[in-house]
């Protein structure tokens, strides 16, 4: 009966991301986010915000969840259970961020892009999985500092 449901990864994702450097991600994520836009604006063609945001909104998602496991040994008990079940589990963990990237981009996607609903959710969605991927990636090559 070592079977846990979606519900308790969930959880267990969420509890692994309480102690992430949020303050570092939000810095993070705008510092690209002006970036970004301000190559855009300075360089020929034209400066792309949704793009940019997009970019932000990612790596915020990102530096949250990298960060959240880089010390699997700090925090309340609780917390570091969690972030050790998130290294043993580095796909199931993944799935947080790579939602949470994808609930944010949303509206940006369907208020600034002017996508549509659809097309607002695929973009949404494709962010997702590329922040689904990379700190999946990333998260699993961390996976040595979960022991056993």
């Amino acid at each position: 009966m070592n079977e846990i449901t979606r519900r308790d990864e969930v959880s267990l994702s969420g509890a692994a991301l309480r102690g992430a450097p949020w303050k570092a991600a939000a810095v993070g994520g705008g510092v690209v986010t002006a970036a970004s836009y301000g190559m855009g604006v300075i360089l020929p063609g034209d400066a792309d915000l949704v793009w940019a945001l997009g970019l932000g909104i990612s790596l915020f998602a990102l530096i949250a969840a990298v960060g959240a496991v880089a010390r699997p040994n700090d925090g309340d008990r609780v917390t570091r259970q969690a972030r050790l079940w998130a290294l043993r589990h580095p796909w199931k963990f993944a799935l947080l961020p790579a939602g949470i990237t994808a609930v944010l981009d949303y509206p940006v996607q369907l208020v600034l892009d002017q996508e549509g609903v659809f097309g607002s959710a695929f973009h949404s969605l494709w962010h997702g999985a590329l922040v689904y991927l990379i700190a999946g990636i990333l998260t699993l090559t961390m996976k040595g500092r979960a022991g056993s």
